[in-house]
């Protein structure tokens, strides 16, 4: 309440300023409400000097303070303050303000050097140009205006090299945060730094630099998980498999044993570390993942690599997991690893069957399907659905949920159709693949104006994907019964549902020349040489717990019925 005084303010602002630091070291955070105490300070320099503030803006306050305040005294504890006020900006994205106030801060006999050519960074050339007045070395401070300078630095290169990054500029993206890993930070900052540049590298296309600068981070603090799910992924795309399940391992180890810590630090004054938390694409890059979402990926990657032992056992851990109640440290957003469960289960039964291990196939995906059937309702209208995916409404996520439910139950009946199969069951076969077609009457896949080719939604083309599996399925098993007739009917009805597909059309030229239809088969056969490169890769990609299916309707005789058909022509 005292009158402000012009011997005393370079004292009175020394103390906002340590108190100020004090404040944010004790919070970790960056606290809105303490920029006010900037700003009382800012109005009692005024008052002192003879001036008047109230009804200004933060930004022309500081405009007004450092164009009218001349005393010498005060310099540099209103840089001091001025580098806290950029700090605050800096937390929120205000790089026009901070701008603005470096500017101001680096007096115009500087601006001339600060004046950046063409392609260079205007704030980063400020902030080079800003020469800070002498301290006051009888007063004490938290920290030094140099210091602080120094982390503001650090703290616009990364932030500009981030919304670089997020902009998709990766070249000005990877100079800016070059820069910054130049800057002062510490090491567990310099680490986060350098697992965005390998990002920024992956994203270039240059991998082994992405893996430089992640290895780099690893070696700079080894507990930066983020940067060793980063290379896996690099690894991943390099056709690396056994590198990147090696990593996988190690990152899943680390996470059981040692969940990352929350952060800390030693020092009084941490913005730094705050701003860039702070920045969404870099809470992205540096997202924690958890260890059933790794444990998943590990799976995954096993499956899809054929390393089937390897797959069962981790996906079984993973389900063991889940069960634990771990699943509730998951994400349940999109930047999960994780699927949905149903999906995941579908795998492990994929997984099962390739493994050999058909009764457990056929218990995993009994599970899905009691699970999964009060969940859809009688019927589907798919032309509704079509209609309302251009204007969505509350509705149009229910009815995809719901084809999403058929989906995974019809997925179950197929997986059980083939693992009946496996056992040399057909009639269990053929009752497991009739009852997934079953399911699927209850939506319009085609008809009524809804053809193959249009555009359907990816839920739509599962289902298809689906029927096409079990028709092609269930016909493969009347063949083996020796019912031609009944096995051409469901050949020509998947080749209806995907036309060109060449097993679809492989098998229907098989059926035709066991009825001693020939020249209908030859004929088909000719037509279906001239455009299977052209149909063939058409679609989205299918899902994984579908994959093993599709290997396993491929048709193995193709070359004998080749030679067959020229033979007869």
């Amino acid at each position: 309440g005292l009158p402000p005084a012009l011997p005393t303010l370079p004292l009175e602002l020394t103390i906002l300023y340590n108190f100020l630091l004090f404040t944010v070291g004790a919070s970790d955070s960056a606290v809105k409400g303490e920029a006010e105490g900037i700003r009382q300070g800012l109005l009692r320099v005024l008052e002192a000097c003879g001036n008047c503030g109230q009804g200004l803006s933060t930004e022309e306050l500081w405009q007004k303070v450092l164009q009218e305040v001349t005393v010498e005294e005060l310099q540099a504890p209103l840089h001091r303050l001025g580098a806290l006020q950029a700090a605050w900006w800096l937390s929120a994205s205000h790089l026009s303000s901070t701008t603005v106030l470096i500017r101001l801060l680096s007096h115009a006999e500087d601006l001339g050097r600060a004046h950046c050519s063409e392609g260079e960074n205007e704030l980063l050339s400020l902030l080079k140009a800003w020469k800070l007045p002498a301290e006051e070395t009888s007063l004490p401070l938290v920290q030094r205006t140099e210091d602080l300078k120094e982390i503001l630095f650090t703290t616009v290169a990364s932030l500009q090299g981030l919304q670089e990054l997020d902009a998709g500029n990766f070249s000005t993206a990877l100079s800016l945060l070059q820069e910054s890993a130049e800057g002062f930070c510490t090491k567990k900052v310099l680490a986060q730094i350098y697992t965005c540049l390998g990002c920024c590298a992956q994203r270039m296309g240059k991998p082994q630099t992405a893996l430089q600068h992640l290895k780099r981070a690893l070696q700079t603090d080894f507990q930066c998980l983020p940067a060793l799910f980063h290379a896996a992924t690099v690894y991943h795309e390099l056709g690396e498999t056994d590198v990147e399940l090696q990593a996988l391992a190690l990152l899943y180890e680390a996470l059981v044993k040692k969940p990352p810590a929350a952060a800390s630090s030693g020092q009084c004054f941490l913005i730094q570390m705050e701003l860039l938390v702070h920045t969404p694409v870099l809470a992205s890059l540096l997202c924690h993942h958890h260890p059933s979402e790794v444990k998943y990926l590990l799976a995954q990657r096993c499956l899809q690599d054929g390393r089937v032992i390897d797959a069962v056992e981790h996906y079984l851990d993973l389900l063991a997991l889940l069960q634990e109640g771990l699943k509730q440290q998951v994400p349940l957003n999109g930047s999960s690893a994780l699927h949905r469960i149903p999906e995941v289960f579908l795998e492990v039964a994929s997984a099962l069957e390739q493994a050999g291990r058909h009764q457990d196939a056929i218990t995993m995906c009994e599970e899905v399907i009691r699970r999964t059937t009060d969940l859809i309702p009688r019927t589907l209208q798919l032309e509704e659905m079509l209609e309302q995916t251009e204007c969505p409404s509350p509705g149009l996520s229910q009815k995809k949920e719901s084809l999403c439910c058929l989906a995974w139950r019809a997925a179950g009946f197929l997986h059980q159709g083939w693992a009946w199969v496996k056992l040399g069951k057909s009639k269990e076969a053929i009752t497991q693949f009739s009852r997934c077609l079953g399911d699927l009457l209850r939506v319009r896949l085609c008809g009524s104006g809804i053809e193959p080719t249009d555009n359907l939604p990816p839920e739509v083309e599962v289902l298809q994907k689906i029927r096409l599996l079990s028709l092609i399925g269930r016909g493969m098993q009347f063949l083996e019964l020796g019912k031609d007739k009944e096995a051409l009917l469901d050949f020509q009805h998947g080749l209806q549902i995907s036309p060109g597909d060449p097993a679809a059309a492989s098998y229907v030229v098989q059926a035709l020349w066991n009825l001693n239809r020939k020249q209908e088969a030859a004929t088909l056969w000719q037509k279906f040489s001239q455009s299977s490169s052209v149909e063939d890769g058409k679609g989205r990609p299918c899902p994984l717990y579908l994959v093993s299916c599709l290997k396993q309707v491929m048709f193995p005789h193709r070359e004998s019925l080749a030679r067959s058909v020229q033979d007869f022509l």
